[in-house]
């Protein structure tokens, strides 16, 4: 199934069409402020499944998740008061940060590894949807696990490739492909992961 959704104005028919697919464990693609990632509800077990074999995956620990605001942070990842400071300063915006999960989160997406990356994009329609299914979104890339040279960036290209393996593509036109910033809080320090479309000057300076 294509959506065609517009960023400025998301017409709750169409948010209503993709939030029925995440509801019934489907996978999506869908638009962020780095480009298109594929994603499925949190709390799928058959959307996550399918979502590991499209990305030929079976580690769980590298994937990330989606949330509305930082209004349920605390739902999903340890989260001091410094860093919930940093995040607040940060977000909407293109930033990953890595936390410790909760256990909660840990049994889901993250077994092996204690932390999880939460990003709240600045896009209106991923916002939307997140917002409306009431739980995160899984968010990873639409590229082979280990291929970052190969992200798709026009629509069509993704409908391509990806039709067929997916339940719903949401198309909202041509996105140039971003790296995000990864910050990892995890621990006491804060650490730069990766430098990315967010700028970390304020943190440097």
């Amino acid at each position: 199934m294509i959506v065609r959704l517009y960023e400025e104005n998301p017409r709750q028919k169409e948010i209503d069409q993709v939030l029925k697919v995440l509801n019934n464990g489907g996978v999506i693609i869908y638009p962020t402020d780095t480009g298109y990632c594929m994603g499925c509800d949190l709390h799928s077990k058959k959307g996550l499944e399918k979502l590991l074999s499209i990305k030929r995956s079976k580690k769980k620990e590298y994937l990330s998740f989606v949330c509305s605001s930082l209004k349920h942070i605390s739902d999903y990842a340890v989260v001091s008061n410094d860093s919930f400071k940093i995040m607040k300063k940060c977000l909407p915006g293109p930033y990953t940060f890595i936390l410790e999960s909760t256990n909660q989160v840990y049994k889901l997406v993250s077994k092996g590894k204690k932390s999880v990356g939460i990003r709240i994009p600045n896009n209106n329609i991923i916002l939307t949807l997140v917002k409306d299914l009431g739980r995160p979104i899984i968010s990873t890339s639409i590229n082979q696990e280990g291929d970052f040279d190969n992200v798709l960036a026009d629509v069509e290209d993704i409908k391509a490739k990806y039709s067929k393996l997916v339940d719903c593509i949401i198309d909202s036109g041509y996105i140039y492909p971003e790296l995000s910033t990864v910050i990892d809080l995890s621990d006491y320090e804060i650490e730069i992961v990766r430098e990315g479309k967010g700028s970390v000057d304020w943190l440097i300076n």
